[in-house]
Parts: C-alpha cells; structure tokens; sequence
C-alpha cells in the first residue's frame, strides 16, 4: 500500500484525514482536534485545506441554519476543545 503522508510530525496520511472527513470534520481546527495534524509545524494546513476541499459541510449547514453546538467538536473520537480568552 502506498501512504501519502500529510503531517510528517504526527505521521497522517491523506487517507486517515479523508476518513475524519468523513466521520464530519470539515475543518483544519477539526482534523487537528481528531488526529493533532497541523498542531505542531503547521507546514501540513494547506495539504489538509485541499484535501478538505469546498465541499458540502453536514454539520456546517446545521450550523448556518441554526442548531446549536453542531462545529464544536461533538464528534465520537474527538475531543471537545475549549477556546482559550485572548
């Protein structure tokens, strides 16, 4: 099997941000919460950007309709992060 690496600090592949993608995480912030990729260099984001594309958001489309708390990271497998005051 030939593994593209994305993030060379935590060792992802396309295929393990392709597989959070599909589990519903639709950003960069979401795929670093499930998997630390783009955490540490950063130098990983736009990979992660293109694999992630423009694509239809599930949870994004709840979010701009209204329902609560669906972009936080509500996901099994991720862990909720708090934001930090400035």
């Amino acid at each position: 099997m030939n593994r593209v690496y994305v993030c060379s600090c935590f060792g992802i592949t396309e295929q393990q941000v392709r597989d959070h993608a599909g589990k519903g995480a639709c950003t960069p912030r979401q795929i670093a919460s499930a998997c630390k990729a783009g955490t540490d260099c950063g130098s990983c984001v736009r990979r992660i950007q293109a694999l992630l594309g423009r694509g239809a958001c599930p949870r994004r489309e709840l979010a701009d309709q209204g329902e609560s708390g669906v972009l936080s990271a509500e996901m099994p497998g991720m862990p909720v992060v708090q934001p930090q005051a400035a």
